[in-house]
């Protein structure tokens, strides 16, 4: 043991002055670099910024900053202007994503949709997604999966809540099975939460789908010792996800072959799930689109598919329950637009302006992704008049951008009628789906879906607040920004939806 303590001290030292003599040297050698904070802390240097709420830095320290977490450059911009510099003149000298290696193992070596450097492998992989799963008439032709999963939250709010006259109900799980189970209809064709489901399998699966940690910044040596403790946990939780995702490949593998032979009545529709378009592609192109290639594309909308929609549709009910006059003016929009006693249906959404406006306003205040995903510079360049290095890591702060008093008057009230002034979301003001080559592909899907459980919820329950005390709204840590506190609310069916619901 004793060997140990003194190699890991050793180690310690030897990375420490590495680090600085790199740092002096290629720094002294840089010229023209944003501002940086003072109290570089040895071996970490900015990491402990981190904990600061997202909107602090930019206050104290300005809309430009370039940061040192351990052995990274960070840049990190605050405003909108700068944003749209980054995403659009230097869009692609920013296309990159940082390489963590924590996350090399679950996003199978950095090919996945989300984390895959930009190249060829990336753009086929986008390519695929949006085919096959975002484009307009994909996004049709799943609606049905969208409709269903909205109407089965409503029948399970409606059994909970037709013999009381509040029932007391808990959001957060409901919310994360509907975004779970469209996803996966999407993708394999079955649903994984909810009565006789698996949701505990699919969960599992979603768990550390590519989170990086404080080791992924520190010098290597100090870094391994860092990201030891959680290894095997990583290994574990990957190899439980390879073996999910790879047994429900084969399980339509072995589908598609007994249509093949006749056994099967074949599909009606081609294409049926996007596993079966890409499964298609594998018969003529197997090297380029092998089951490696599958599971990479499959991690990346699970993660990205589930948590962010939720996460949205739970912050949206916290905001208009502490708000109810603007709750009140969504359902009043809906019982005027869509007919009485008809569930409201995605095809609807265009007639809903007001919903609409909300489902921004809810994006604005709580991005669920408030420093966006990470990029980083291909090469070098100009932000803001300063010089960008080549591998410096880009952080977006979308939260403090999207709170910016002199874009948004009273930034912190919820005011969804300002999303009826069409000029206040050009350029980089406006930012929650990210901006530029490598914005979120999803975000069609992400709104039909928000929209419909959204204006469901409302349309078809009345909701109030546990007590008298407004929700909390306390932000949670991590990438999506979760509520700290779930939400739970009281709800009952509204005497005008009774007949409807019923019947589902």
């Amino acid at each position: 043991m004793d060997g140990i303590f003194i190699f890991s001290c050793s180690a310690l030292i030897l990375s420490f002055l590495i680090t600085k003599l790199i740092t002096y040297n290629s720094r002294n050698n840089r010229k023209n670099l944003p501002p940086s904070p003072p109290n570089s802390l040895p071996i970490l240097g900015h990491l402990y910024l981190l904990k600061q709420p997202q909107a602090r830095l930019a206050s104290q320290h300005g809309p430009i900053l370039l940061l040192r977490f351990g052995i990274r450059d960070v840049l990190v911009v605050s405003s909108a202007s700068l944003a749209e510099e980054c995403f659009t003149t230097n869009d692609l000298s920013f296309a990159n994503r940082p390489k963590f290696p924590s996350s090399k193992l679950n996003t199978y070596d950095h090919s996945s949709l989300g984390s895959a450097p930009y190249g060829p492998q990336w753009r086929d992989m986008r390519r695929i997604a949006t085919i096959e799963g975002f484009t307009g008439h994909r996004l049709a032709f799943f609606s049905h999966v969208r409709a269903d999963e909205a109407r089965s939250l409503a029948r399970q709010l409606f059994r909970d809540s037709i013999h009381e006259d509040f029932a007391r109900v808990e959001l957060r799980p409901r919310l994360f099975g509907l975004t779970l189970n469209v996803i996966m209809k999407m993708i394999f064709g079955k649903r994984y939460y909810g009565e006789e489901s698996r949701d505990g399998e699919a969960r599992r699966a979603l768990t550390l789908a590519g989170a990086s940690n404080v080791g992924d910044f520190l010098p290597p040596v100090v870094g391994w010792f860092a990201r030891h403790r959680l290894r095997s946990r990583i290994t574990h939780i990957h190899n439980y996800k390879d073996n999910f995702i790879q047994a429900l490949i084969e399980e339509r593998r072995r589908k598609m072959k007994k249509e093949e032979a006749g056994e099967l009545e074949q599909k009606k529709r081609i294409n049926e799930t996007m596993i079966d378009a890409i499964l298609s592609l594998q018969k003529t192109h197997a090297e380029q689109y092998d089951d490696h290639f599958i599971k990479s594309l499959v991690t990346t909308l699970l993660s990205a598919g589930t948590d962010t929609s939720s996460n949205t549709i739970e912050w949206a009910m916290s905001l208009l329950l502490n708000n109810p006059e603007i709750l009140d003016k969504v359902s009043a929009e809906i019982d005027e637009k869509v007919e009485n006693g008809r569930l409201l249906d995605e095809s609807d959404l265009i007639k809903l302006p007001y919903l609409h406006c909300v489902i921004n306003e809810t994006l604005r205040m709580y991005p669920v992704g408030p420093l966006l995903v990470p990029h980083e510079s291909l090469e070098e360049c100009k932000v803001g008049g300063y010089n960008i290095p080549k591998g410096t890591m880009l952080l977006v702060n979308a939260y403090k951008i999207q709170r910016d008093p002199m874009i948004w008057p009273e930034p912190t009230r919820f005011l969804p009628e300002r999303f009826l002034e069409k000029n206040k979301v050009e350029g980089g003001k406006m930012i929650p789906f990210g901006m530029g080559r490598r914005r979120c592909p999803g975000e069609g899907l992400a709104m039909r879906e928000v929209g419909l459980v959204l204006g469901t919820l409302i349309q078809c329950f009345e909701w109030r607040r546990i007590g008298k005390e407004e929700v909390d709204m306390e932000e949670g840590a991590g990438l999506l920004m979760p509520k700290v506190i779930p939400l739970e609310a009281l709800c009952k069916p509204r005497q005008t939806m009774i007949s409807a619901l019923s019947g589902l």
